[in-house]
């Protein structure tokens, strides 16, 4: 996989869940698609745009399991979070419930519109270490009032690198009539997907991070009956195209005006070029070199993981250091001394590294983090 992967062999590459990593064929089929809109500007995007744009989510909708019409490609998470976020007509007297592991972006976007709507935003603890997916189901729950409106989770988190057990909870917001929506940045490509069997309302998903799609790819996924509640973020041709498209959904979310469209057109070469070398038994590989990473730092910092086992996480996973790390001057010297690029984070009251591992790792990257990391601690 070394060899696949356009990344700077001089450096010991640990931080993919950050913004990912494009393989060199899929770089090669972005650039393709960059060229031939280029080639003719007209014909790719006044003729041809919706067709290409179709065949496209139909390869990502096999891939998530659901259907073309129930996705439209956004370029993140955060641009899907606010599609929702600003369509739902919440104000004065209503909650968003969320936990305390969620991404600063999001986080920012529930808390300017609760500011200008008057709504509660409301982070519930998940407090680490961690107990038992039953536990943590339950003390989530808890936080539910009857002013709940909405449940925005994560389905693995950012900081904690935690795979929550959001079946459970989508299952028992669909119960008591609360609507669900999961931040899929670090999922599609790290853990199996089939959206119409999960349930959410709305699932928003990166595609340029563990599919290894190019950078600005992503999509938001709507269930038929809450889609006619989203509104267009950007207003443009799609808001009165008379069903085109053959779905208003996709209709007002897909044109935006010029844009260049070719991460997109490019998700269907990242899907075959996963399904090409097996990514399963490389994700496989991946979690038990993972597993075994985080064993050695551990030895090197005598604290014990937060994880209960080895299930709480996939291919990325965050480490407690000791308090008294000066997380900015370790995260500087181990690249600056030791070319390791690795998170560090100060999150509540914790330090914490994390470490993602992707096809290209290899257990010399391992070996070179815990060297540099028990030579500066």
């Amino acid at each position: 996989m070394e060899t696949q992967f356009l990344l700077d062999p001089q450096i010991c590459f640990l931080n993919h869940g950050s913004f990912g990593a494009t393989p060199l064929p899929v770089f090669r089929e972005y650039q393709r698609w960059q060229a031939e809109l280029e080639r003719q500007p007209v014909e790719f995007l006044g003729r041809r745009h919706d067709e290409l744009m179709r065949n496209a989510r139909l390869a990502l909708g096999r891939y998530l399991g659901t259907g073309a019409d129930h996705l439209v490609f956004t370029q993140n998470v955060t641009i899907s979070v606010n599609i929702v976020a600003r369509s739902l007509e919440l104000g004065r007297g209503d909650e968003v419930l969320a936990s305390n592991h969620e991404y600063g972006a999001c986080d920012r976007t529930w808390r300017f519109l609760a500011g200008e709507r008057g709504f509660d935003y409301v982070n519930r603890p998940m407090d680490l270490p961690l107990r038992s997916r039953e536990s943590l189901v339950d003390d989530f729950w808890r936080g539910v009032t009857p002013r709940t409106r909405l449940i925005f989770l994560s389905h693995i988190t950012s900081p904690t690198a935690i795979r929550l057990p959001v079946e459970d909870i989508i299952q028992q917001a669909r119960t008591a009539g609360i609507f669900t929506l999961i931040d899929g940045a670090h999922a599609p490509g790290q853990v199996p997907l089939h959206l119409d069997d999960l349930g959410a309302d709305f699932y928003g998903g990166n595609l340029h991070k563990w599919l290894c799609a190019p950078k600005g790819a992503g999509f938001l996924f709507a269930r038929p009956d809450v889609q006619h509640l989203l509104k267009p973020l950007v207003v443009s041709w799609g808001y009165e195209a008379d069903n085109s498209t053959g779905s208003t959904f996709v209709d007002y979310f897909q044109w935006w005006g010029t844009r260049d469209i070719a991460a997109f057109l490019s998700v269907p070469a990242a899907i075959e070029f996963q399904e090409r070398y097996e990514w399963p038994s490389i994700r496989t590989e991946c979690h038990a070199l993972l597993a075994e990473t985080l064993k050695d730092i551990q030895s090197v910092t005598g604290i014990p993981s937060f994880y209960p086992d080895d299930s709480w996480y996939v291919q990325m996973a965050s480490i407690p250091l000791p308090p008294s790390t000066d997380i900015a001057r370790v995260k500087s010297r181990l690249y600056d001394e030791f070319r390791v690029e690795v998170p560090l984070v100060d999150w509540n009251g914790h330090k914490l590294m994390r470490i993602s591992v992707q096809g290209y790792n290899t257990t010399r990257d391992r070996d070179r983090l815990v060297e540099a990391l028990a030579h500066l601690l």
